[in-house]
């Protein structure tokens, strides 16, 4: 699938700051044929981050993702080995691609380089649009205190599962660490935001 490669990226690799053209969740280019494994590259071989998910069906995790985020399994994954494999000149799209099934359990198909970077950028997308959409609800006086602690509780919650399914490790003093840190932050957006609604009227 080499052969519709940008001439930018005729490498294989694309620049971090590359965003393809979005792709919908139908389209799904791939092309089911197993690698030989002495083709495989090591460090693809030796990647383990959704080891985990082994055994799940595709539809299965895209489910659980679109009940609790914006994102798709698709998405997710891809956006992992994106920043998983970057090098000093960009992502190594091709490779992600080509070893798509071998390094998520439940991704079936191959990927081109446009498809794999189409993803990232879907997944960079919804990342943006989802922060904006949730600070105009934090700063607007929708919630109350107690209420954005519920939101940012519940996020949280989903953010670290989704970390220890690839295989992060969190102990309870990070995790408490992690909560303090967002509380805080959070307690200061509140704060910012009740002093413009003030000067504004």
């Amino acid at each position: 699938m080499g052969e519709d490669r940008d001439d930018e990226a005729a490498d294989g690799e694309y620049p971090d700051s590359g965003a393809g053209e979005r792709a919908d969740e139908e389209s799904m280019p791939g092309v089911p044929e197993e690698p030989d494994q002495e083709e495989v590259p090591e460090d693809v071989r030796k990647y383990a981050k959704f080891q985990k998910m082994d055994g799940a069906a595709y539809e299965r995790v895209n489910e659980f993702l679109r009940d609790r985020t914006y994102i798709t399994a698709r998405e997710w994954a891809i956006a992992r080995l994106c920043a998983d494999f970057r090098t000093e000149t960009g992502v190594e799209m091709t490779k992600i691609g080509e070893n798509l099934p071998e390094l998520v359990p439940f991704m079936t198909d191959t990927y081109s380089p446009q498809a794999v970077n189409q993803a990232r950028s879907s997944f960079e997308d919804k990342v943006r649009k989802s922060g904006a959409t949730f600070l105009y609800g934090a700063m607007s006086d929708f919630f109350t205190a107690e209420e954005l602690d519920d939101v940012m509780y519940e996020s949280t919650e989903v953010a670290k599962f989704l970390l220890e399914v690839e295989g992060v490790d969190l102990s309870v003093e990070e995790e408490l660490e992690a909560e303090e840190r967002i509380s805080a932050v959070m307690r200061e957006v509140r704060a910012a935001s009740e002093q413009l609604r003030e000067e504004g009227e």
